[in-house]
C-alpha cells in the first residue's frame, strides 16, 4: 500500500456528544509538525475528536497495526511534552486486543493514510498506549495531533515470502547484500521506510531482535540518529519490496529488512 498525499477535505467528528468548548486551531502541512493555537476559553469536558484533513490512502481497519506521528501538548501552557516529529521515529500502535486507550481507537480506526486527525480530552482519557509522564494529571487536558501514516497487518510480510534469515556466510565487515529485488518505488535517504525486520548477533547468530515478536510493521525515518547508520547505507536507493541483509559492525549483528513500503520525505 502505497501512501497518497492528502486532498485536503476539511472534515469534523465528534467521539461522544460534546459540550461547546472552544477548540485549538493547527496549521501546517500533514508530514510536518503541527503549529498548535490554544484558545484562552475553557476546554471541553469531554473528549472530541476531529478530523483536520481526510487523506486518500487506505483506510485503517481492526487489528491493524497504524503507524502515525503524534504531538501531545498540555492545554493549559501549549507546549509539546512528547513529539514523534522532533525523534523522527513514528509512533506504532498495535490494535490486538491488549489496551489502547478507545479515544486513540476513535482517532485512527478507519482513517484513510494521509488523514491528520485532532484529539482533545482529559489525559485520563485521551493518552494512548505508552504510560502517563511525570508532571501530567490525569484531569489535565491534552491536545494530541495525528499524521495517519497508514496500517498494516501486524504480519504483513513480502507476498509469497517466507520469514526473514540472515545468509550463513554473511559476517558483519561484508557490504549489505540484496537477497530479493524490489520492484517498488525508490527509497530516497530522509524518507520514512516501512519495515519488518530480524536482527541476530554474529557470530552465533543468537535472536536479538524481531518486528514480528514485537507486534508488526515498524516505520523509520532515513536520516543520521534515526536509525543505525548501516540502515542508511543499505536501504537507501533500494525499491520497496527488496529484502536486503545489512551486517552491522558496531554490534556486531546482521539484520534482514523487508521494505514494505515508502513514504514521502519529511518536511519540515
Amino acid at each position: 500500500m502505497r501512501l497518497i498525499w492528502p486532498a485536503l477535505l476539511v472534515l469534523a467528528a465528534s467521539c461522544g456528544v460534546a459540550d461547546d468548548g472552544a477548540m485549538p486551531v493547527v496549521t501546517g502541512a500533514f508530514g510536518s509538525k503541527p503549529v498548535v493555537s490554544i484558545p484562552k476559553a475553557a476546554p471541553a469536558r469531554v473528549p472530541r475528536v476531529t478530523v483536520l484533513s481526510e487523506g486518500a490512502g487506505r483506510r485503517t481497519a481492526p487489528g491493524d497495526v497504524v503507524l502515525a506521528d503524534v504531538d501531545i501538548r498540555r492545554w493549559s501552557d501549549g507546549r509539546p511534552y512528547l513529539s514523534t516529529y522532533d525523534a523522527h521515529q513514528p509512533a506504532t500502535v498495535v490494535f490486538d486486543g491488549r489496551l489502547v486507550a478507545e479515544t486513540w481507537r476513535d482517532s485512527l480506526i478507519g482513517r484513510p493514510a494521509g488523514s491528520r486527525v485532532m484529539l482533545v480530552g482529559p489525559a485520563a482519557k485521551a493518552l494512548g498506549p505508552e504510560p502517563r509522564p511525570d508532571g501530567v494529571s490525569p484531569s489535565d487536558t491534552l491536545v494530541v495531533v495525528f499524521d495517519v501514516l497508514g496500517g498494516y497487518p501486524p504480519d504483513a510480510r513480502l507476498v509469497g515470502r517466507t520469514l526473514p534469515a540472515p545468509p550463513a556466510d554473511l559476517a558483519p565487515a561484508d557490504p549489505p547484500r540484496v537477497l530479493i529485488d524490489g520492484s517498488g518505488p525508490p527509497v530516497a535517504a530522509g524518507s520514512k521506510v516501512v519495515v519488518q525486520y530480524a536482527a541476530t548477533s554474529w557470530p552465533d547468530r543468537r535472536a536479538l531482535d524481531s518486528s514480528y515478536r514485537r507486534g508488526g510493521p515498524a516505520a523509520y525515518t532515513l536520516r543520521p540518529g534515526a536509525v543505525p547508520d548501516a540502515w542508511l547505507d543499505a536501504l537507501v536507493g533500494q525499491h520497496v519490496g527488496a529484502r536486503v541483509a545489512v551486517p552491522d559492525r558496531t554490534r556486531p549483528a546482521v539484520y534482514v529488512i523487508d521494505v514494505l513500503d515508502a513514504l514521502a520525505q519529511e518536511q519540515t
